[in-house]
């Protein structure tokens, strides 16, 4: 595995922000960055071989902070949504920002994916470290949180995700990468066929919030058990599509169990005849269709995405979890190690 390290630029307050290139000997590669310890590119072969990056994001380091699809990105101390910006633990109640509706989302405006991680190369892996303090963002604890991207010569991507704190705290890591199959700025990612190891999802209130149990996706657009284009009912006339405008929802990964790797889900684009499994230690994974794409910075294809130019697959907790429960438990506590992992595993079918 060839790994190289490269100064991609500095903020404004003189922080290095560093590229890694991890290429293996077939030629396909990954770029991570040390801003939100994030996914730049991933470049893999179609059905004829030819490579081409299948992530998007942005030419500009500078273009991943702030940016409102946290583009390739490790979101946290909380990834997704809690409702009101309020939680209880252990019997105090906290306040996070609210920068989603009138809900948290992703650990608010200032978290993990805008902070530049400390970064290194450790034997073939990229390690990114970020020290989080007590109170930032209004969660209790200091938090060290460390992303570790491991790259095969089979072209899989493995990212392993710990944490540790020093007071009892929640945390939900996962990565936020958009995949399109056939290359990013290539159009939209309505005709790949996507399947979903779950039989059930969470139904959301309209600002996209769990209401409590999850329900069987039988019978409704929700229902990726049988692989299906991803566009086929993405304008149906049903309460998640229309609140999200397309897909933005969780699933329950069927068999998931602590500590195992389980598939969560297959995409697959016909036109190019790659292929992508996703697969995962988590209970839920959230599928967003890139609904609200459009006037994100300038992209690597030269231009600003449109809408459903990509789709995220983020394996993770459940959202609003802190509030749920009956949901499993993101309650992290001094002497514990939150550890999970995803592995995106690329192919091509004929």
């Amino acid at each position: 595995m060839d790994i190289k390290k490269e100064l991609w630029g500095t903020t404004s307050c003189g922080k290095e922000i560093y590229r890694y290139t991890l290429t293996n000997s077939n030629g396909a590669s990954v770029q991570l960055s040390s801003v939100g310890a994030g996914i730049v590119s991933i470049r893999v072969p179609d059905r004829e071989g030819n490579l081409a990056d299948v992530v998007l994001g942005y030419p500009d380091p500078m273009s991943y902070f702030a940016d409102g699809p946290c583009a390739g990105k490790v979101p946290g101390r909380y990834a997704n949504r809690i409702a009101l910006g309020k939680f209880t633990l252990d019997g105090k109640e906290y306040t996070l920002p609210v920068n989603n509706g009138p809900n948290h989302l992703h650990g608010g405006p200032q978290g993990f994916q805008n902070k530049v991680w400390e970064s290194r190369i450790d034997g073939d892996a990229v390690e990114f470290l970020y020290d989080a303090e007590d109170g930032e963002m209004g969660y209790p604890g200091a938090l060290k949180a460390v992303a570790r991207y491991e790259w095969s010569e089979e072209n899989d991507l493995r990212l392993t995700l710990t944490a540790r704190c020093d007071a009892p705290t929640i945390v939900n890591l996962t990565n936020h990468a958009y995949f399109n199959l056939n290359g990013e700025g290539s159009g939209d990612i309505l005709s790949h066929i996507l399947q979903l190891n779950a039989s059930e999802y969470l139904p959301t209130d309209d600002t996209l919030i769990p209401q409590g149990e999850s329900v069987p996706v039988a019978g409704t657009p929700m229902d990726f058990v049988t692989p299906k284009a991803i566009g086929r009912d993405i304008k149906e006339d049903f309460p998640a599509l229309k609140y999200g405008k397309g897909y933005d929802n969780c699933w329950v990964i069927d068999g998931a169990e602590p500590g195992q790797i389980q598939t969560a889900a297959l995409l697959y684009s016909p036109e190019s005849g790659r292929t992508l499994e996703v697969l995962t230690t988590q209970r839920g994974v959230q599928v967003y269709t890139g609904n609200w794409l459009a006037g994100c910075p300038v992209g690597k294809c030269g231009r600003s995405y449109n809408d459903y130019e990509g789709v995220a697959i983020e394996c993770q907790n459940f959202p609003d979890a802190p509030n749920k429960p009956d949901y499993p438990s993101p309650v992290l506590r001094p002497g514990e190690t939150y550890e999970q992992a995803i592995i995106f595993a690329f192919g091509v079918r004929e």
